[in-house]
């Protein structure tokens, strides 16, 4: 019998969706054996942002303010979490930048295994399996950690974000631990985040994407349609590299995973590294001039054509239909 602690990710005083990922996960592992799951909130504001997280099931709501820092710094965030989570036998977060910064040190300081973005984990005799894609999606390997404590991130894509279960968890406030050796090295200076009225592509359940085959037209051609759809814009690294894109709007193995009900690829070919970040979404529509593009492979809705003329017959069609 063993708890879990999930590390939420703060963002503008509030406590990100994706975090509901890993409280997915800890629903289903806390089960397998026979525990409860607890969330710990950290960094500036997290007794504010707990209220977000009270009401899903957790057993109680951990708050640790940080304030030896603006914004997130790993030195002095692994500390805390590090000696929190020895209470613990798994301690998780979203495989975010944020998560896949963290919990890698954390699991460092307690000797722990780490599983990184998994993408199932699978109960086995009171024990925990976790699966995670390997070869950019193209295998599965199976990990089975024997430690005491066990890190683990997992895939936001793969793990739907959790609906609230009632109730409220109380709230306890916990001390902040120093920060590591060396974080007076280390200075926080600013975050500049792209504003968008358009939603989050983590977060977005209509997405539309292109690559390389839309050029230099990006928003001239998908925004009427990402607007329409109300939909976040994704790019391709090629379009990113190119400066067609900006680079926070890339999908891929090197770019964000994404998993929304819908998936536009405009003159997106489909590289092997572009499929890691999309393949699973519920449903795949794609338009390119090559017959032969790997795109069509994994595609629910494929037409060979030109972007330009059938992104256009689309809104009108959709305007219409409406």
């Amino acid at each position: 019998m063993g708890n879990i602690l999930i590390v939420a990710e703060l963002a503008e005083g509030k406590v990100r969706k994706g975090t509901l990922s890993a409280v997915t996960f800890a629903r289903t592992a806390a089960a397998a054996i026979g525990g409860t799951f607890d969330i710990l909130v950290i960094g500036q504001g997290a007794a504010g942002a707990a209220a977000g997280v009270t009401g899903f099931g957790a057993a109680k709501v951990l708050t640790a303010e940080i304030s030896s820092c603006k914004g997130y710094v790993c030195e002095h965030f692994a500390p805390t979490v590090a000696e929190i989570a020895k209470g613990y036998s798994v301690v998780v977060a979203t495989a975010t930048g944020f998560g896949k910064d963290l919990i890698p040190r954390v699991a460092a300081k307690l000797d722990a295994g780490y599983a990184a973005d998994i993408s199932a984990v699978i109960p086995e005799g009171g024990a925990l399996t976790y699966r995670r894609p390997m070869f950019a999606g193209n295998a599965y390997g199976i990990a089975k950690l024997t430690t005491p404590i066990q890190a683990v991130t997992v895939r936001q894509s793969e793990f739907t974000a959790a609906e609230p279960s009632g109730g409220s968890s109380p709230v306890e406030t916990v001390a902040a631990q120093p920060p590591s050796a060396g974080a007076d090295r280390i200075e926080f200076l600013s975050f500049d985040q792209v504003k968008s009225a358009r939603p989050e592509l983590t977060d977005a359940r209509v997405i539309v994407s292109g690559g390389r085959g839309v050029k230099d037209k990006f928003e001239s051609t998908l925004g009427p349609l990402a607007d329409l759809m109300s939909a976040a814009l994704g790019a391709t690294r090629a379009s990113c590299d190119a400066g067609f894109a900006p680079a926070d709007l890339q999908v891929g193995q090197t770019g964000k995973i994404v998993a929304p009900d819908l998936y536009f690829a405009f003159g997106i070919s489909g590289a092997i590294q572009h499929l890691a970040g999309m393949k699973g979404s519920k449903v795949i529509v794609a338009v390119n001039k090559d017959p032969e593009a790997p795109i069509f492979q994994v595609a629910d809705y494929g037409l060979v054509g030109d972007l330009f003329t059938a992104v256009p017959e689309l809104i009108a069609g959709i305007k219409a239909a409406r």
